[in-house]
């Protein structure tokens, strides 16, 4: 069901109403304050060229624009402080429930929810320390040469892996609900991009990751995975290296991920690769 059109709505501290693409330059000038933290929001307004969807929100303050919201399958918050979140909390609450997630800079996303929770009914699960990590710079650690873009005549290998990753992650499958032939297709988008970087051994993926979002600028990696009766052999460090290695030669000189603090092994494989941490996200799985 299509949530209903709110209009523009004022306070004392500022309005807020849907961006056009009238304001993609000054949406563009807070997204580059931050190209890490912002490049999910960024990458959208990229593959747009340079246009505003309807799935943005702006908050303004005498005419200028100081915070933004990203309303889509995915909540995000950028540059909001408690002002703008006051308000764009009341416009979410005036629209109702709507996407899958809040993602974002920990402190936003964590209030954000707080203000919505009350009417928006009980998440999934809520993941509030989510290090965000980046690389601009290739690792001391050789990259695995094994590690390669995934090639079309792969998908069948390869969607397994990727549905491993999903429902191991999120503790849903991502083909639940007759959502099969949307995911291969994305799947097969990023392969097509050769955004699907795998190691293959005897026709099954023993290490893969995915380039998600990404901007001229930074690009983030998703989808980390090593099939589980491979995990201790240490795949994951080099393979880690060549996606940074590939990832800055072919996507976009800086690479980013964010990970979930109680991960460990991942979070010893980014630091082994040399990943520094640059912030701090949260997720609200609804």
């Amino acid at each position: 069901m299509t949530a209903p059109v709110v209009p523009s709505s004022a306070s004392a501290e500022g309005e807020t109403r849907p961006l056009t693409s009238a304001d993609a330059p000054a949406l563009r000038r807070l997204l580059d304050a931050d190209p890490v933290t912002h490049c999910f929001v960024a990458s959208r307004l990229e593959s747009l060229g340079g246009r505003i969807g309807a799935d943005v929100w702006g908050y303004f303050v005498g005419g200028e624009l100081v915070s933004a919201l990203h309303v889509g399958a995915n909540i995000v918050p950028v540059a909001t402080d408690a002002e703008a979140r006051v308000a764009l909390a009341d416009r979410l609450l005036r629209t109702g429930r709507r996407g899958s997630s809040f993602v974002g800079p920990a402190e936003e996303v964590l209030d954000l929810w707080s203000r919505v929770e009350h009417r928006w009914g009980r998440p999934r699960e809520i993941r509030a320390a989510q290090p965000l990590l980046m690389m601009d710079r290739d690792s001391d650690i050789p990259p695995d040469g094994g590690v390669r873009p995934a090639r079309p005549h792969e998908l069948d290998v390869l969607v397994p892996a990727c549905v491993a990753m999903f429902t191991e992650e999120v503790g849903i499958s991502p083909v639940s609900g007759g959502a099969a032939a949307a995911y291969r297709a994305r799947i097969a988008e990023l392969v097509h991009g050769q955004r699907a970087l795998v190691r293959i051994e005897d026709g099954a993926v023993v290490f893969k990751a995915e380039i998600g979002a990404l901007t001229t600028a930074v690009c983030q990696v998703q989808g980390v995975w090593v099939a589980p009766g491979r995990r201790g052999e240490g795949i994951s460090v080099p393979g880690m290296s060549a996606v940074v290695h590939l990832a800055r030669r072919s996507v976009a000189p800086v690479v980013s991920l964010y990970v979930n603090d109680y991960n460990r092994a991942a979070r010893a494989c980014y630091a082994a690769v040399g990943f520094r941490q640059v912030g701090e996200f949260a997720t609200v799985l609804l």
